[in-house]
């Protein structure tokens, strides 16, 4: 294909800059760069706004005809795209049977909830769930899918929450990284002002006495679903400043994943909105 460099060195300053980024956290969180590893991912993120520095591909994946045109799409979008052996790519992927594809992607700035709440739509409330020191990677990306297919308005991590630009998050999100706003480095403080000043209901999940059902809520109002840690639950700053919500289980099970959690909830908040009273 035109417009390919070939790469036959390890020493390029390109691969060096990925693999470090790959390999040290600290040095992908200053460089402000990240790794998208997997066809369907880059496709995804080639699809949409964000901005890619370069990508990586092997001869093995271009044979295939959605690598070609993923590609392609990139040539199109004047993003450069190497060629590179097997064993160079080895030193570029996280994965132990990697797809043969690597994008190099901009971090975006933490943002800000003001932020997050111009950009909603105006046709219904905002149905936002914050994360509270959510700590493993596999339920962020998860709990950004789940996001992502039922359509919230945002997703706000809170500090101590895992590190959204992790490998392991953006596999789990299965390329929902791209298309779900989100928010990163929040405090409980800042949460609870963003509540007030927006007139958004407060909930955060807790197994006390004070709580209710989740499916006695209101989801048609303008709401933010706070869940917590996965072993210390929600903090005691939130919880102070909220309304209690809890799953009911019949079983014999002492507790529900977080994301697992927060997929029972967003479907009961989609349902009220969208299939209450409808047959």
């Amino acid at each position: 294909m035109k417009n390919i460099q070939r790469i036959t060195s390890a020493a390029n300053p390109f691969v060096r800059l990925v693999s470090a980024v790959v390999h040290t956290q600290r040095r992908a969180a200053k460089e402000g760069l990240f790794t998208v590893e997997g066809l369907r991912i880059a496709e995804m993120a080639a699809s949409s706004d964000w901005r890619i520095r370069h990508a990586f591909v092997t001869e093995r994946a271009l044979a295939g005809e959605r690598t070609r045109a993923l590609v392609e799409l990139l040539v199109e979008r004047g993003i450069p795209v190497a060629l590179v052996s097997e064993t160079i790519f080895s030193t570029l992927a996280e994965t132990e049977h990697p797809q043969g594809i690597v994008l190099l992607a901009e971090r975006r700035e933490r943002g800000a909830l003001d932020a997050l709440a111009a950009g909603r739509s105006a046709d219904e409330p905002p149905l936002y769930i914050a994360l509270d020191r959510v700590q493993d990677p596999g339920n962020v990306g998860t709990i950004l899918r789940t996001a992502d297919a039922v359509g919230v308005t945002g997703v706000i991590l809170l500090r101590g929450s895992a590190d959204i630009y992790s490998g392991k998050v953006i596999r789990a999100t299965m390329g929902s990284l791209f298309h779900v706003p989100f928010v990163t480095g929040v405090t409980a403080e800042e949460l609870a002002g963003f509540a007030q000043k927006e007139d958004l209901q407060l909930l955060a999940t807790a197994c006390d006495e004070t709580a209710e059902t989740h499916f006695s809520m209101d989801f048609r109002r303008g709401t933010i679903v706070v869940f917590g840690n996965e072993a210390n639950g929600v903090s005691e700053e939130i919880l102070n400043a909220s309304q209690h919500i809890y799953i009911p289980m019949r079983g014999s099970a002492e507790s529900l994943n977080v994301a697992t959690a927060v997929t029972a909830v967003l479907y009961e908040a989609l349902r009220q909105r969208c299939w209450e009273g409808n047959p």
